[in-house]
């Protein structure tokens, strides 16, 4: 129960100092948190640390017993929940990043003739021209000269 005394302590003490200082304007540049946030999570520490004492308080617990608070071990679950959840989307941000790493977007300008000729070929087929475009920098074959040649395909959906 000290223990728990103790850290309601704190988390007031550290929820006034980060209130104070906000309202001041006071710098957070010592910690990579947005101020507002960092107030926002002392008020929040110290509301839970006040909820762990006046449940031990109430269920007459010599100590807290977290498999018994099936209130904050609902909590404790949410929160794993949300970071498992914030995690792989984070991972599969990072993979899509990396897969578009090696795509190239290109805007391309044609003169009249090669554009009449990739809007016939994408209207035969019911493509897009920009879908023409793609299928043939598939087909791209580069020779040890480096000469760069397509060779002869039918565009497909």
């Amino acid at each position: 129960m000290a223990a728990v005394a103790e850290k309601v302590a704190e988390a007031a003490t550290r929820e006034r100092e980060t209130t104070e200082q906000l309202r001041r304007g006071g710098s957070f540049s010592e910690f990579e948190t947005a101020p507002e946030r960092l107030a926002a999570i002392w008020a929040a520490k110290h509301a839970e640390w006040q909820r762990v004492r006046d449940l031990i308080t109430q269920a007459g617990w010599d100590a807290y017993e977290p498999e018994r608070d099936t209130q904050g071990s609902k909590w404790a679950q949410e929160r794993a929940e949300r970071r498992a959840g914030a995690l792989a989307a984070r991972a599969a941000f990072e993979a899509r990043r990396r897969e578009e790493a090696d795509e190239l977007r290109a805007e391309l300008r044609l003169s009249a003739v090669p554009s009449r000729l990739i809007r016939a070929a994408a209207d035969r087929v019911g493509l897009m021209p920009a879908q023409i475009l793609a299928q043939l920098a598939e087909r791209v074959v580069v020779s040890e000269d480096g000469t760069v040649s397509v060779p002869p395909f039918t565009p497909s959906r």
